[in-house]
């Protein structure tokens, strides 16, 4: 049983505790020589978006996306320390990651707004890095939309590890935005009641699951078992299911 498992970040796997709003306000204050107006305004968003959001909003020209992303980077580099104190692994992630990555037939990565490298210091901050496959994944550099990185994943999935183009892809995400990417592309969803979203808001959206938490590994599994027992098949831009 095949299956590719695109993981959020932020509220799923990791509580952050306000320091990708910092990484955003210090990214913004090195390009534009002043601090921001306003806290950045994430929830499910993509960095590309996120950071042209707040030049907008405070009348300043934005910049190039490769200055935008190396303040990112420097940014989120800076503030490993922080986040390692500060923040933590949400409850039962280590396990869940653990056995979706031995899973025969499975791809786990990451599905996030996060630019790569930001991804990678707030999963290495945790030890999560090493339970994922991380250059399959799509990142916030990847698409200004959610629904878009979904392709750019699994196209990246179907070179580099050789798994056929209609394999089941699931999402695992806390906000509307990820039950909307995968309703937008055939995906299915596991949504996770762990971040500023409750359950009802997720099921609103359209999530036919919703988790409070990771906690429970067998019945997160059940869930993803089900989903690649459903044969979800993301569709291309044109709204048609991929085939082979």
């Amino acid at each position: 049983m095949e299956l590719i498992v695109l993981w959020d970040i932020d509220h799923t796997l990791i509580e952050n505790a306000g320091v990708s709003k910092e990484i955003y306000a210090a990214a913004f204050s090195a390009l534009a020589g002043r601090k921001p107006t306003g806290p950045a305004r994430t929830e499910g968003r993509t960095d590309r978006l996120i950071m042209r959001d707040m030049f907008v909003r405070d009348g300043l020209p934005v910049p190039g996306w490769p200055d935008i992303e190396a303040a990112l980077e420097g940014a989120g580099r800076e503030r490993l320390d922080a986040l390692r104190s500060r923040g933590w692994a949400l409850p039962g992630v280590h396990e869940a990651l653990r056995v979706a990555s031995a899973r025969s037939g499975w791809v786990s990565s990451v599905l996030t707004g996060n630019i790569e490298a930001n991804a990678c210091v707030k999963l290495s901050a945790f030890g999560l890095d090493s339970l994922l496959d991380l250059p399959v994944g799509a990142y916030g550099a990847d698409a200004d939309l959610r629904p878009d990185l979904v392709e750019v994943a699994r196209e990246r999935v179907q070179r580099l590890r050789g798994v056929p183009a209609d394999t089941p892809t699931v999402l695992v995400g806390d906000t509307p935005r990820d039950v909307e990417a995968a309703l937008a592309t055939g995906c299915g969803i596991v949504a996770v009641a762990s971040g500023i979203h409750d359950r009802a808001e997720l099921a609103a959206a359209g999530a036919p699951a919703v988790l409070s938490d990771l906690a429970d590994t067998k019945r997160l599994l059940s869930v993803l078992e089900s989903v690649a027992g459903d044969g979800k098949r993301p569709r291309t831009s044109s709204g048609r299911p991929r085939t082979r």
